[in-house]
């Protein structure tokens, strides 16, 4: 499966997340599930003959764990939209995919069938696939929080609807915390494998540990007596701007230039 054909799969699947983020909003949970489900079908369809024609996981370069990340956020909304039948959510998930599908078809990478031999091995594919599921999650969970603060800014704000609102952020916050530590645990395990340290302070692996502390800080933070809501909202967002920091951001940091394992070839 070539990168040329990414486009058509990509339409597909954002027509049909669009149709059901519209159905969202008319109050048809069904329709709107549906659709969303056939949208995930045909783009993760895409992934797995990518992965069958690279014959390698498609995780090693940027462009690749985008094409992840596009597909786990609208799986992750759809989730959100089945617990908590926030009618937007499908819509901000829908927009924030389209966004990482762009730079995707406006930033084509060379893809080929190669893996250095540290990426070879089996916990290679699990450490980013389950990293990339906690972004999602947390991805999401700053959606809401932007949302949130928007709203509080708004006259009359209701309590009990904004202490729903942050219930389910800190749900999401623990889910996305949960994969985030098993994803570094499985990088602990790879890292030993391919070069015999479970833990070096690359920075990468700084950056990790730093966004990992900035969601179990939130999660402390809400268990405070009497917790601010705004700012426990801002701490969300700041937590996910430090994740981007941690993901591609350390590609563009001096230290990591020609001494980190964990900047991602194109």
């Amino acid at each position: 499966m070539i990168w040329e054909h990414f486009i058509w799969f990509a339409v597909v699947a954002l027509l049909l997340w669009a149709f059901g983020a519209a159905a969202a909003w008319m109050g048809k949970r069904r329709l709107a599930t549906l659709s969303t489900v056939l949208g995930l079908t045909v783009f993760f369809g895409y992934i797995v003959l990518m992965w069958v024609s690279l014959e390698r996981p498609p995780l090693r370069t940027m462009g690749e764990t985008r094409l992840w990340y596009s597909a786990l956020l609208p799986f992750t909304g759809l989730i959100v939209y089945s617990r908590w039948q926030y009618r937007w959510i499908l819509s901000y998930s829908t927009m924030l995919s389209l966004v990482f599908v762009c730079v995707n078809l406006f930033k084509p990478e060379i893809h080929t069938k190669e893996l250095m031999p540290a990426l070879q091995s089996p916990w290679f594919a699990p450490h980013v696939i389950v990293y990339m599921f906690a972004y999602a999650v947390l991805g999401v969970a700053t959606l809401i929080s932007a949302y949130t603060l928007w709203r509080e800014s708004r006259p009359q704000p209701v309590a009990a609807e904004t202490e729903a609102t942050l219930s389910t952020l800190d749900n999401l916050v623990r889910v996305g915390l949960a994969f985030l530590t098993v994803g570094m645990l499985f990088g602990a395990l790879w890292a030993k494998e391919a070069w015999g340290h479970y833990w070096t302070w690359d920075p990468k692996e700084t950056w990790a540990a730093i966004t990992w502390l900035a969601y179990l800080t939130y999660l402390h933070y809400r268990h405070l007596p009497h917790p601010g809501i705004r700012p426990a909202l801002w701490m969300l967002i700041i937590a996910f701007v430090l994740l981007q920091m941690c993901w591609w951001g350390i590609n563009y940091l001096p230290s990591a230039q020609g001494t980190s394992v964990h900047t991602y070839g194109s």
